[in-house]
């Protein structure tokens, strides 16, 4: 069996599965020996579904060998993180309280990857009902970078992150509600993309915070993550947040020049108290796009000074307005950490939801202001490395701050705008990889997706990628 077929991205696989030089089977036999080698120490699984996986493949196999060929994702094992819904299956959301529940109908986006012919091979681990950016599951165990298995892969996606990264899966969803795609994706060293809220339904996924919730794809490339939004995007009126505004060919309009792209920096926010490492290779990254061509152009957003708090305000009281029930009838079910979570959202005030609603009209304002002076904002993703896991507090330049407070600080304003923005890794520094971010204006992601594709081209990684051979 040649395990290094895993290590392979959807665009590298798809052809070869479609011309018969790969068996569906064999890929996803491949996926499977890898989570045979790495989970046990990564635990990026909460559920390996192994004689399912093998059955879909023989299906795609024999699908495909009689000319019924359903796109570039048919035969490609996916496993997604254990939020969305697969009708009869177990969706436990990482929790005690739902460990048992089974759904009755598909999330929308699980029924366009089954028509599209992925083969599902597992439940991801997460953070518990997604509500926290480690991935330190008290009910799952703790889910491993497979950078460092000592650091955390973030959260609440880790699971989705951690099996990308390690070739456990060729690319899988995650949830992001206040920078839970683009956090482990940063973590992780693989694209994240968040897109516009309301691109992608969110019908059947269980829900954290209702106004900031999106749904989007991690991969090991950008053009895999542009594909995936092109299967997934689109209008639908099961979802009450979902926006009818058509999708592109993003796959197939992706464009490496850069020539004359203006690019946003509001060094104020995105680029205050980052540590040395992180800025480093971020503004190396923009120096490579000025080469191309690319102009820089600081921006004012004055309004994310108060982002942090509309943020957490409102995560936090439409969270505790979820689970009040069973914080109230059943409190020790939930974890430590998020039971306090959900407890300080109890303690929030309308005039408090109000005020950060406000802002986030004041937000939506100054970067529709912004993105009329240059097409997209780059910043980190995180203003750090990926700590250990266990630590809640993070080291920046000698400074110990919040864990909590920083590592949403450069990733929330994306939800409470529902801009697109997409992490790519642009380096590595001690050993684990830094992430760069790329937002845009709304219902644009091809904007993003194009700089990221440039970016990518660049190498910046070198070809690194995370030390599987220690891993045992």
């Amino acid at each position: 069996m040649n395990r290094e077929l895993a290590a392979q991205s959807i665009g590298e696989l798809a052809p070869k599965l479609r011309d018969k030089q790969v068996s569906p089977v064999e890929l996803t036999q491949a996926v499977l020996a890898n989570i045979d080698a790495y989970n046990g120490e990564i635990n990026a699984f909460i559920r390996v579904q192994k004689e399912q996986a093998l059955e879909s493949a023989r299906q795609a196999e024999q699908e495909i060998q009689s000319g019924n060929y359903r796109g570039f994702l048919h035969g490609i094992p996916m496993a997604l993180k254990d939020i969305l819904y697969f009708k009869d299956e177990p969706a436990t959301m990482g929790s005690k309280i739902h460990e048992e529940f089974i759904a009755d109908f598909d999330a929308t986006v699980v029924s366009k990857l089954k028509l599209s012919g992925v083969t599902f091979h597992g439940k991801l681990n997460m953070h518990e009902y997604a509500w926290g950016a480690t991935t330190t599951n008290p009910h799952y165990g703790a889910c491993k970078n497979p950078w460092d298995l000592s650091k955390i892969p973030g959260g609440s996606s880790g699971g989705s992150g951690a099996a990308v990264a390690a070739n456990m899966t060729i690319a899988s969803l995650g949830t992001d509600t206040g920078g839970s795609i683009r956090i482990p994706a940063s973590s992780c060293g693989i694209i994240g993309l968040k897109p516009t809220h309301g691109r992608i339904s969110k019908y059947g996924c269980f829900p954290l915070s209702w106004s900031l919730d999106h749904i989007g794809p991690m991969t090991k490339t950008v053009f895999d993550a542009a594909l995936l939004l092109e299967v997934l995007g689109g209008y639908d009126p099961k979802d009450p947040t979902s926006v009818d505004r058509p999708t592109q060919n993003y796959s197939g309009g992706l464009n490496e020049d850069v020539k004359g792209l203006v690019i946003g920096i509001e060094e104020s926010y995105f680029f205050k108290n980052v540590d040395t490492r992180v800025n480093e290779a971020v503004q190396n990254a923009l120096r490579q796009l000025e080469k191309l061509g690319a102009r820089i152009e600081p921006v004012r957003i004055p309004s994310l000074a108060q982002a942090e708090f509309a943020e957490l305000v409102t995560i936090t009281t439409e969270a505790s307005a979820i689970h009040h029930d069973n914080l109230v009838k059943q409190p020790e079910k939930f974890g430590e950490d998020v039971r306090f979570l959900l407890e300080v959202g109890e303690l929030m005030s309308g005039v408090d939801y109000v005020q950060s609603q406000q802002i986030r009209r004041k937000l939506d304002l100054e970067f529709a202001a912004a993105f009329e002076k240059v097409d997209v904002l780059i910043s980190p993703t995180l203003p750090f490395l990926s700590p250990p896991i266990g630590d809640s507090i993070v080291d920046i330049n000698g400074q110990a701050l919040s864990f909590l407070d920083e590592v949403i600080r450069f990733t929330g304003p994306g939800n409470l705008t529902g801009l697109p923005a997409l992490s790519i890794p642009c380096g590595v520094r001690d050993g684990m990889p830094v992430g760069l971010q790329i937002m845009g204006p709304a219902f644009q992601e091809e904007k993003v997706l194009n700089v990221a594709y440039a970016l990518e081209k660049l190498e910046l990684m070198k070809g690194q990628k995370a030390d599987l051979t220690v891993i045992r």
